[in-house]
């Protein structure tokens, strides 16, 4: 049973959508009454009280009754809302045709006109609020499929993106495991386990997000592998203990920094070389470097960096938009990535 997306009426910016529909429409209302003359301003004024109490109240019932709605299905959650809406109606100008007819509430018509026929009255209300909540119905609906389906093309892109490094990402740490084969078959052996956990974490389709702890776990045990290889030509230094560890980041997001480091940079240099790893986090955002020397001669950036650092750029951007930001060039004698994105921790589960 598919259900109804129905808005989020106790959201503020949904009560603001119903003033907003409740303003046009009073507007709409007024200016299509025959002659609208100096008591213009007044005619809008009584039917946008009028439609205030309708609307709000109204979305104050959605509210309350979403859950309820929400899982009756499509249809019969569109009927619902139809049905709060026109009892909505119905109450309001029930009491507005009382109020409207009381000499002791509506003292020489103060408050308006009273209406002469009270079936035509209500039936024109009726309508009115059916059409209305008809077309504001189906406005959430396309909205809220046009959310989805940008969420759902963003994961797609995302999957996509992230299913582009694991086969890179595998092509190297298998030279490596190659490399120690005949040299050294225990370091193998090991390299070979270190690989099968980095796997395990990371090809878990389910979790294209992970925390940051977990993340780092993994971009140790890749550079273990790589340590075995390379043994004291690589020097890898970490300042990373104040970082909120719960925060959530795209699998395999630091290690293709790691491996770029090291590929470009470290294994280039005659007696080896350091890679640096920092990070802090201030004003809900988070920041971690990457740092490497570089060989005096092609040390620009390479197309495996290009690659890596728009993969990660892109990532990011799906997951925070314009709020992260993925910088990279040359300081000094230095090749130096900076990653910068929101703060967004991962739902803490209860033990037990």
């Amino acid at each position: 049973m598919k259900p109804l997306l129905l808005p989020d009426f106790c959201a503020p910016r949904a009560v603001l959508l119903v003033l907003v529909i409740i303003t046009l429409t009073a507007l709409l209302l007024t200016l299509a009454a025959p002659g609208p003359g100096p008591g213009f301003w007044g005619e809008l004024a009584r039917r946008q009280l009028f439609l205030i109490w309708v609307g709000l109240t109204g979305a104050a019932l959605l509210c309350a009754l979403r859950p309820y709605i929400a899982a009756r299905g499509a249809l019969t959650g569109a009927l619902l809302v139809l049905a709060v809406v026109l009892l909505v109606v119905a109450a309001v100008s029930e009491s507005a045709w009382w109020i409207l007819h009381s000499a002791l509430f509506n003292p020489s018509a103060l408050l308006g006109r009273p209406p002469v026929t009270h079936s035509l009255f209500l039936a024109r209300n009726l309508l009115i609020g059916a059409m209305v909540g008809a077309l504001a119905l189906r406005y959430a609906y396309v909205t809220q499929q046009w959310r989805l389906n940008v969420e759902a093309q963003a994961r797609a892109r995302s999957d996509a993106l992230q299913a582009r490094i694991r086969p890179h990402f595998l092509y190297n740490s298998m030279n490596t495991i190659a490399a120690l084969t005949r040299s050294d078959p225990a370091r193998a052996e090991e390299a070979v386990l270190d690989l099968t956990e980095l796997f395990r974490a990371n090809l878990d389709e389910r979790r294209n997000l992970i925390t940051l702890q977990e993340e780092l776990e993994n971009a140790r045990t890749y550079l273990r592998i790589e340590q075995l290889r390379m043994g004291e030509r690589l020097r890898v230094h970490w300042d990373v203990a104040a970082l909120p560890m719960q925060a959530q980041i795209p699998a395999l997001t630091l290690q293709p920094l790691l491996e770029n480091a090291i590929l470009h940079g470290v294994s280039k240099l005659p007696g080896g070389g350091e890679v640096h790893v920092d990070g802090n986090a201030a004003d809900g955002a988070l920041v971690l470097k990457v740092r490497n020397r570089m060989p005096l001669e092609g040390g620009g950036t390479h197309a495996g960096h290009g690659i890596a650092l728009e993969n990660i750029r892109e990532r990011l951007s799906l997951l925070h938009g314009g709020r992260s930001s993925v910088t990279a060039g040359r300081e000094g004698d230095e090749f130096v990535v900076q990653l910068r994105f929101p703060v967004v921790e991962a739902p803490r589960t209860n033990a037990g």
